[in-house]
């Protein structure tokens, strides 16, 4: 068997887990292996499980690493674990259709041992709704709303960064605390916790308005238009994310790209700093993100 076939068994929290291809370069730039991004994976969960808990995952897995083929997944595959918790989700009305009839079996990621299962899939990124499900399996409605900023060329993070102090003083009108993300792609994430669950409707209603009052306020900077013709050197307020049946990448999940990048929380200082100079905030790889996490815990928690 070559090494980058080899198979190794692992107990993780009481489950036996069977680990393959640990040798394979999932990020030909860096040469980072699979065998690292479980390890990041499994020293990320402290702080990444408590934000998954509850939450039905699309994963997007990469088989052969980045340079080569990605695809989506909802339904738990062929061969999930009996112990993997699912959630059968509704996809008719604000929750679309489905391929596979009007419902989709997610799989729920409340333990490590799930956690490493669909990292040994190649699933790199982590996707998650806005609601979470009871234990009943059902849907619930938002505990929390996403905007997410979305530069067009030549805009970038630092345009990005900008725009999000606008953003938290909008929601600040509607006694929204917000935190932010970086997207490990190109953008900003932004997240206020609702203090009463809201229906997706109307939290996509609200981020719709926070979209548009800012497109009004500074249209050289802002665009709630999702027309990608008409983003050049503005920020996108993507405030669509909060449908039912749409996902955004969760805080500390690795992103598909050429580099190991993860969805980072960062603080309002760094942001702040991002907003005054063009290089004073980057996208941040694995390795700085549990750093960070190391040094200053887990910035995504809510405040107390």
């Amino acid at each position: 068997m070559s090494p980058e076939r080899q198979e190794v068994r692992v107990e993780v929290d009481g489950r036996t887990l069977t680990l393959s291809s640990l040798d394979k370069v999932m990020y030909p730039a860096t040469g980072t292996t699979k065998g690292e991004v479980l390890d990041y994976y499994a020293r990320v969960s402290p702080v990444l499980l408590p934000h998954l808990a509850d939450r039905a995952v699309t994963r997007i897995r990469w088989p052969h690493g980045v340079a080569d083929g990605s695809f989506y997944e909802k339904n738990a595959p062929a061969g999930t674990p009996s112990w993997v918790r699912t959630a059968r989700v509704p996809t008719t009305g604000t929750r679309g259709p489905s391929r596979h009839g009007d419902t989709v079996v997610f799989p729920v990621v409340d333990d490590l041992a799930t956690l490493t299962w669909l990292a040994n899939l190649s699933a790199l990124e982590l996707h998650v709704h806005q609601w979470t499900v009871g234990r009943n399996g059902r849907p619930r409605n938002a505990d929390r709303l996403v905007v997410d900023l979305d530069p067009g060329e030549p805009a970038g993070l630092h345009e990005c960064c900008q725009v999000a102090l606008l953003v938290r003083e909008e929601l600040a009108g509607h006694d929204l605390a917000v935190r932010p993300v970086t997207s490990g792609s190109k953008g900003l994430h932004l997240y206020a916790d609702l203090p009463g669950r809201m229906r997706p409707d109307d939290s996509t209603a609200l981020a719709k308005e926070v979209a548009e009052a800012l497109q009004a306020r500074v249209p050289r900077l802002v665009t709630a238009t999702m027309t990608k013709a008409r983003r050049g050197g503005k920020v996108f307020l993507d405030w669509s994310q909060n449908a039912g049946s749409k996902t955004t990448v969760s805080p500390y999940s690795l992103r598909g790209r050429e580099r190991p990048t993860v969805a980072a929380p960062v603080t309002w200082a760094e942001v702040e700093a991002g907003a005054e100079d063009p290089l004073g905030l980057e996208q941040l790889r694995f390795e700085e993100v549990l750093d960070r996490v190391a040094d200053l815990g887990d910035l995504f928690a809510p405040a107390t």
